[in-house]
């Protein structure tokens, strides 16, 4: 039995997901799910493409790296010149090498970097990049949530989305609606 993933994604891009990373942005109950090095490895290795990731990862980097991309992406929403800080370390990361497909005898795809962790987090900026300068920008939302705070793409036809996730947010609203209605 697969074990269940510890974190969240399903946000439309590796970026949002790593800007996810800390829940609940701008409330109360904010919770930070890179703490230490461990966390990061167990995100590189669940949403990243190289599934075998080791090593000894700056998490507080990593965390710099997750905030340089929310604020390029909030300047960007709001029509603001990107910050400079941000943007450097937003290029830095990219500059990194990414990690390497390779298909196995038994045709299967695997990816291989010498640096896994600082590899996706290069996947992860470049992303973050192209995403600020793509079309996609005026498709990313808000969840409605009131204490949710993450970023998602909306790629439904009408443009209408309003959760990052029907399983969470969405349905949390829905019961409320009901309780409201019951009550």
């Amino acid at each position: 039995m697969p074990a269940t993933p510890r974190f969240r994604q399903g946000a439309g891009r590796l970026c949002l997901d790593f800007v996810r990373t800390l829940r609940h942005r701008g409330s109360p109950d904010v919770l930070e799910e890179l703490p230490d090095a461990e966390a990061l490895l167990a995100w590189v290795r669940q949403c990243g493409p190289c599934a075998d990731a080791t090593g000894h990862p700056d998490a507080p980097d990593a965390r710099a790296l997750r905030e340089a991309v929310h604020t390029l992406i909030t300047d960007a929403r709001a029509g603001r010149t990107p910050d400079a800080h941000a943007r450097d370390r937003v290029n830095s990361a990219a500059a990194h090498t990414v990690p390497v497909p390779h298909l196995t005898s038994t045709g299967q795809l695997t990816q291989h970097a010498d640096d896994p962790v600082r590899a996706t987090l290069s996947l992860v900026a470049r992303d973050a990049l192209d995403l600020l300068t793509s079309p996609s920008l005026a498709r990313l939302r808000n969840c409605a949530g009131p204490t949710c705070g993450a970023l998602f793409l909306d790629t439904s036809r009408p443009g209408n989305r309003r959760w990052c996730s029907m399983g969470t947010c969405g349905n949390r609203a829905k019961k409320e609606t009901l309780r409201g209605r019951t009550v």
